[in-house]
């Protein structure tokens, strides 16, 4: 066989940089960076100036740092567990391609660079909250809960729930009812999300050790809890319109979003299939997307 033959049968070996760009996990951090731009746009009446764009990005910068800090973290230690997870097996750090001392200071590297950016750019509230959130995730969360409790992604979701706290401290400088109603969403929203993924990738999850609700209380336990969340956060998600924060725009979107989460959840609960979960869960993305986005046209036509 010829070489040129050999290097077109051998797979391509991934660059450094989208090596380092993975651990970040970018569709995660993502949604976490547009969760707290809605938060930053909601704090600001009317069209933002052009300074207060400009705010927005370093804020948005910074953010997006320290959460992709928290996320190379989370890659370091879960290593072993995502190596034997088929929807996890191919980051960096599970493939040995990084080596731990190379993720660490990555991850460091970027919670401090994120840290000065939010400290000196936008304000030392924000910069502590991003950074209590960071330790709520990479340690509370990834070391602490998730090994040891099924109620795991219930209680770490609080750092997950944060993004739109830290958009709105960050053009506020302090924190008021209206983050913590948005907070209050992604943090009912949460379960029913990830648990949908956990009943499709049960096995992946038993093979891996970690104590996930479908692991542990079994499928039709997990389906009812998923089906009783949606209807909790249904509850949750009239809370910008009853606090008087959004007008029938946003209500209408989130009634409509609503009942399509509790209507997959109720199938979901009734005639379970893989299929149906990975729907579910592919709709709960959907729906926090259309509900924040359904707040941000809300807040500038009315």
């Amino acid at each position: 066989m010829s070489a040129a033959s050999a290097s077109t049968a051998s797979p391509a070996v991934p660059s450094r940089f989208s090596q380092f760009y993975a651990l970040t996990k970018p569709r995660v951090v993502q949604l976490i960076v547009f969760c707290a731009f809605i938060g930053m746009v909601l704090a600001v009446p009317g069209l933002p100036s052009g300074a207060q764009w400009l705010h927005m990005a370093i804020a948005c910068f910074g953010i997006w740092l320290v959460a992709g800090a928290a996320a190379a973290f989370n890659c370091l230690v879960e290593q072993h567990i995502d190596a034997k997870m088929k929807r996890t097996a191919w980051r960096p750090t599970a493939k040995g391609e990084l080596s731990n001392a190379q993720t660490l200071a990555f991850s460091a590297l970027l919670c401090l660079a994120g840290s000065l950016v939010l400290f000196f750019g936008v304000n030392a509230l924000t910069m502590w909250l991003t950074f209590a959130t960071f330790v709520g995730y990479a340690i509370i969360y990834t070391v602490v809960l998730k090994p040891r409790t099924p109620q795991n992604i219930v209680i770490g979701g609080a750092s997950g729930a944060m993004p739109p706290v830290l958009g709105w401290a960050a053009m506020t400088g302090d924190v008021g009812p209206e983050p913590l109603i948005l907070f209050l969403i992604i943090f009912l929203w949460t379960p029913p999300h990830f648990w949908a993924l956990a009943l499709y990738r049960v096995e992946d999850y038993r093979k891996s050790g970690l104590p996930m609700l479908p692991v542990t209380h079994g499928n039709e336990f997990t389906r009812l809890q998923v089906l009783l969340y949606t209807f909790i956060l249904f509850a949750g998600c009239l809370m910008p319109f009853v606090y008087g924060m959004s007008s029938w725009i946003y209500l209408a979107a989130a009634v409509v979003l609503c009942a399509g989460f509790c209507a997959y959840a109720f199938r979901l609960w009734r005639n379970y299939s893989d299929a149906l979960a990975r729907k579910t869960f592919r709709f709960s993305l959907i729906h926090l997307s259309l509900l924040f986005a359904a707040l941000l046209v809300d807040h500038y036509v009315l």
